[in-house]
């Protein structure tokens, strides 16, 4: 026969404490706050909300892997005990920090907004930030938890052997794939014809019926060139790449383009150095033809498709050596011309066309040829990429292409040559480089004037001789 006993709970058992939410690490607090008030920094442009999202987001994500990296290796070096009364300071320091840190944000925003003419940002704009940066967060760490667990399983040599593997073929074939897809799809989009640009009628336009040059053999960017603007009997030559897969074929089509078409005639010749994709501002063109009455011919000839960050990065010599030929040969042709009938000759450019611009007018100063530059502008031009000269520089202080350098990571930015257009931040070392790293992708987004966008004055403020 069994016995049961019947034990009465313990006073101990009856009063045990629920459970409460454990208070983050002090490096924790510490490390995200710092991260995500940094988010937050001021920056040169507006950003929407999903841009500021993904930013503290990210940024989060960091901090708390960094955190977590540092707790681990101070852990092995001593042991750290855990400190409830510090921990619950940090957290509180954090959070106020991160609070001020978001209503200086907004503050910021509404003033770069209203310098901008932008309209100012709603409460919903702020709500969104909040929330999208919490599921960024959270989805870089799942991510990031799942990775580490899976090396656990696949030990170190599987793991190294796996990233490895990874990284060749990523090099090898991802890479190059990628390249190459993204040629193939800009050359599709450069010949791709938008049938609402009217052809030209005009003989001084490139891609009319007399032109050396067909329609459609202009590229996407020479066809918007050659049908914009409002005065018809301005000269426009474009020479798209189409045309000749040199350089110097292509100088030399564009001056016999330009003889064909009147520009010598003309009292002032522009040569245009465009951006990697071919474009030119139409603001800059009609700048120029208000500037010279109209008694004026500009002149460009592409050297690649794809887009102007590409070619920065892995063709920018391809843009100087285009821009070289093509000034050259125009400056050779011009030197043809009689003295009292000789047209004033011009170079501008902006942002990548300033670089190769600004190239080009240093070879043709030290060439024999007897033209010389009555005036060049550069407009956004790249940080310490375009050697001043005489030109104009034409800048906004809220153009991260301006800003940006690796420079920028330790020393303040030279600003000296740009215009106040909007507030400017100060600066921070290494924040206010990611800051305008985050600002090159919205550089386009706002109104002409600010940013990377530019308007007529690009061409009315051109020199004289």
């Amino acid at each position: 026969m069994t016995t049961s006993v019947r034990l009465r709970p313990t006073a101990a058992l009856r009063t045990a404490p629920e459970p409460r939410l454990a208070v983050p690490r002090v490096a924790t607090s510490l490390i995200v706050g710092g991260m995500v008030a940094a988010s937050l920094a001021p920056g040169l442009l507006p950003r929407s909300s999903l841009t500021q999202a993904l930013v503290t987001g990210v940024m989060a994500a960091l901090g708390l892997g960094l955190s977590a990296g540092l707790h681990r290796l101070l852990r092995r070096l001593v042991p750290v005990a855990p400190q409830c009364g510090a921990r619950r300071v940090a957290a509180a320091a954090s959070v106020v920090s991160v609070a001020l840190a978001g209503v200086a944000a907004a503050r910021w925003q509404s003033s770069l907004r209203s310098s901008m003419g932008m309209p100012a940002a709603s409460r919903l704009h702020w709500v969104e930030v909040l929330c999208g940066s919490v599921s960024v967060s959270a989805i870089l760490i799942v991510l990031f938890l799942a990775t580490t667990r899976g090396y656990l399983r696949l030990g170190r040599v599987k793991a190294i052997v796996m990233l490895t593997v990874l990284l060749i073929g990523s090099y090898f074939i991802a890479v190059p794939m990628a390249f190459s897809s993204l040629a193939e799809r800009s050359a599709v989009a450069n010949s791709l014809v938008d049938i609402s640009l009217p052809i030209p009628n005009s003989r001084s336009r490139s891609g009319s019926a007399a032109s050396l040059i067909t329609w459609n053999d202009l590229g996407r960017e020479g066809r918007i060139f050659a049908a914009g603007g409002t005065d018809i009997s301005t000269v426009r030559a474009y020479i798209g790449v189409q045309a000749s897969t040199d350089v110097e074929a292509r100088a030399e089509l564009a001056v016999r383009e330009l003889d064909r078409a009147g520009g010598f005639d003309r009292s002032h010749i522009v040569v245009a150095v465009p951006t990697g994709s071919g474009w030119i501002d139409e603001n800059a063109v009609t700048g120029l033809e208000t500037r010279f009455d109209g008694d004026v011919a500009t002149v460009a000839a592409q050297y690649s498709y794809e887009p102007s960050w590409a070619t920065f990065l892995f063709a920018q010599p391809l843009a100087e050596a285009s821009a070289t030929a093509l000034l050259e040969a125009i400056s050779r042709r011009v030197s043809e011309v009689p003295l009292e009938a000789r047209p004033n000759l011009y170079l501008y450019g902006q942002s990548l066309g300033a670089i190769g611009g600004s190239s080009a007018a240093a070879v043709l100063r030290r060439t024999t040829v007897p033209t010389t530059l009555c005036g060049a502008l550069w407009a956004g031009p790249p940080a310490h990429e375009v050697a001043p000269g005489n030109a104009v520089m034409l800048a906004n202080a809220s153009d991260p292409v301006v800003w940006w350098s690796t420079e920028l990571v330790g020393s303040k930015p030279d600003l000296s040559f740009a215009r106040r257009d909007a507030p400017i931040p100060r600066w921070i070392p290494v924040v206010s480089f990611v800051q305008t790293t985050v600002d090159l992708f919205s550089a386009l987004g706002v109104p002409a004037g600010h940013g990377h966008r530019y308007g007529t004055d690009q061409g009315t403020s051109m020199p004289g001789c």
